[in-house]
């Protein structure tokens, strides 16, 4: 990997870049070579004075992978030199037929993509024959690139298989970026690399559907909304022969793999020309490693959190390590370059909007592989395995006075723990009072060097930022650590004030009750924010509670003159109020100023003007009239086993949104 962010001018771009190539963790495999390359070129095709220049990652698979993709690396670039200056050899060819007039100088867009393809398929066949260096019946490797050159900014994309290239593009008025996919995934989720494949003889199947496990259906895969977070469970349609169970490939396109090609799985490139604005400002080039659980807004993200680009590349790379860890037994080989484009000349011949893309279909929009969300069944059985061996744990207890445990934080905390969240997908979906909640419960932490936060096997109940400080990831493969070291490092989690850099570490732990996956342990004296499962889940609990409350409290007549936003300030000032079996609430008669609505439990209802005592549940009330005056309660109420009720009184009320007495007089 890099050592530190390099920056480079070219034709209408002036950019940083840099680039972090991760070795994935592999229980079975402790020296499996990293399968990852990548490849940048400065000035290629120099020679036809063309210059341009080449952002690429190559993502091998199978036992020559890493050769596969090394040797596609080391010729890729070279032969698009040689289709460039073969294209500008016709072009000066044709300038003889045609003419002076004739321009010569310059490549159309369909030239550089014939180039560009032309390079790939070549690079195949020339893989295919390289006997001597490396084995491709059953190894290969995917390919992406960014080729950057003229006339003016423009971009051209290639890919091949299921690593990609994404655009952030500046949200107008906001620091976010928005992301536009420059490729678009080769998988069986898309109809037309099926099509292809079956016209080739080959079967697609998910693993369950070749065991037995799962009926043969397509339209499964049809029905997902491509792009976006499902429960995958690491279980994606694959190509297999129709003659046995392999090759298996969960990616329809590839350079290499010499059996699977037999059956569609073929090495053209899927090209996208593209002319850059001054709104775009970041290009992103990974492996799949990356977007396995991560959508392409959430690495923008993270991105966005740093000034600098090596500093984005290890924070996705540590939060995409962190996520193998947790949803499955091993972790992929993870390799990403990031481009800030600092500064962008728009061409003075730009295009309309319409004519900005050259090759990017619909698929390019939607054509993403699902976002995984769930354990593999390999790691669910695991997890299974290590809970048995576990010592059974009571039952949490979720009814605690959460207040209690809230700490007021400085606005410079927020900052940092909300930059830590902001692309979780655990927290994608939170309210703004729920983000204030989490941001008081963070529990800070000062940790020694040598200091153990987590060890492996043991039950996770919390979720981890760092701060600032250095955290060793370590793994024992079959789980006994005879040395007391914590077994093989495999990460490294880097926090820093002055970076910006917040890696986060255990969110698992805020869904379910697990084993940890691996030991964490301080490299250095540092600091933590620690968010317990528990209170996590009572703040979620707390917000659903008052959303059920919201539509009930739109019912009642008194507060029919509620805009959205008063209906939603007075629900958040209520409070929440506990009674166990057989508390008086409210007595008839008793003057009171509180209004109750039942969120849990029962109450009785007795009245002097009714016979026999009735019961009210859950989204009942009392004390309606309480909300527009003072008076005495009409009945007696009772709690009928642990009851909880949200509760406002008249002063807050009217401190809150007015008068309601005042509006109905005045309707």
């Amino acid at each position: 990997s890099i050592e530190e962010t390099k920056t480079v001018t070219m034709e209408g771009v002036r950019a940083r870049y840099a680039y972090v190539s991760q070795r994935g963790y592999y229980p079975d495999e402790a020296n499996k070579a990293n399968q990852d390359a990548y490849s940048v070129n400065h000035n290629l095709c120099e020679k036809s004075n063309f210059n341009s220049h080449l952002f690429a990652v190559y993502d091998g698979h199978g036992r020559d992978g890493h050769k596969c993709a090394q040797y596609s690396r080391d010729n890729v670039p070279s032969l698009i030199e040689r289709y460039v200056a073969q294209a500008f050899r016709v072009r000066q060819q044709s300038k003889g037929r045609r003419g002076a007039n004739s321009n010569s100088s310059v490549l159309s867009t369909e030239e550089i993509q014939r180039a560009c393809h032309n390079a790939h398929v070549e690079c195949n066949r020339m893989m295919h024959r390289a006997t001597d260096k490396l084995n491709d019946s059953l190894s290969g490797t995917t390919a992406i690139s960014v080729a950057f050159h003229g006339p003016g900014p423009r971009i051209t994309v290639s890919n091949v298989g299921d690593s990609r290239a994404i655009l952030g593009k500046k949200v107008e008025r906001s620091k976010l970026l928005r992301p536009l996919p420059l490729s678009c995934d080769h998988t069986s989720y898309r109809s037309d690399e099926r099509d292809r494949v079956k016209s080739c003889g080959g079967r697609i199947l998910s693993l369950d559907q070749i065991e037995g496990l799962e009926p043969v259906d397509e339209s499964k895969w049809d029905s997902i909304t491509l792009g976006e977070t499902v429960d995958e469970s690491g279980d994606p349609p694959r190509v297999w022969s129709p003659h046995g169970e392999y090759p298996g490939t969960a990616f329809t396109r590839s350079l290499g793999d010499m059996i699977a090609e037999e059956l569609g799985v073929f090495a053209e490139p899927e090209l996208t020309s593209l002319e850059l604005k001054s709104e775009d400002k970041m290009i992103v080039v990974a492996s799949d490693g990356v977007f396995e659980f991560l959508t392409n807004q959430a690495v923008l993200d993270i991105c966005t959190k740093f000034d600098d680009p090596l500093a984005a590349c290890r924070a996705v790379v540590a939060e995409s390590y962190e996520l193998w860890l947790q949803y499955e037994l091993r972790t992929d080989d993870i390799t990403m370059i990031c481009i800030f484009l600092d500064d962008v000349e728009e061409s003075s011949n730009a295009s309309g909007p319409k004519d900005r893309a050259s090759g990017m279909s619909s698929n390019m929009i939607a054509g993403m592989r699902p976002v995984r969300n769930e354990m593999s069944k390999e790691k669910s059985r695991h997890v299974v395995k290590m809970k048995a061996a576990l010592p059974q744990l009571p039952d949490e207890n979720e009814d605690f006075d959460i207040s209690a445990l809230l700490t007021e934080k400085s606005p410079d905390d927020k900052a940092r723990i909300a930059e830590a969240i902001r692309a979780s997908v655990i927290f994608k979906d939170i309210s703004n009072q729920q983000r204030e909640l989490i941001f008081s419960a963070m529990e800070p932490l000062s940790v020694k060097r040598g200091d153990w936060v987590i060890r492996q096997g043991e039950m996770g109940d919390r979720f981890y930022i760092v701060d600032n400080g250095k955290f060793e990831v370590r793994i024992v493969p079959d789980g006994t650590d005879p040395d007391g070291s914590g077994g093989k490092l495999v990460h490294l989690y880097v926090g820093s004030r002055a970076t910006h850099a917040h890696p986060s570490f255990g969110e698992l732990a805020l869904m379910y009750s697990a084993p940890r996956a691996a030991s964490i342990i301080a490299q250095t004296d540092g600091q933590l924010w620690a968010l317990h499962r528990s209170v996590f889940k009572k703040i979620l609990a707390q917000q659903n509670i008052r959303k059920d409350a919201m539509k009930e409290l739109r019912k009642l007549d008194v507060l029919k003159s509620l805009v959205s936003n008063e209906l939603v300030t007075l629900v958040e000032s209520m409070e929440e109020v506990n009674f166990v079996d057989g508390a008086l609430i409210v007595s008839e008669g008793e003057v009171g100023e509180a209004f109750y609505l039942i969120v849990k439990g029962r109450c009785q209802l007795r009245s002097s003007t009714q016979g026999a005592p009735s019961v009210l549940h859950v989204n009942n009330y009392f004390g309606k009239n309480m909300l527009l005056m003072k008076g005495n309660y009409d009945a007696t109420i009772v709690a009928i086993g642990p009851t909880k009720c949200l509760k406002v009184t008249l002063p807050v009320v009217e401190m809150k949104i007015g008068s309601l007495l005042h509006r109905r007089n005045a309707a």
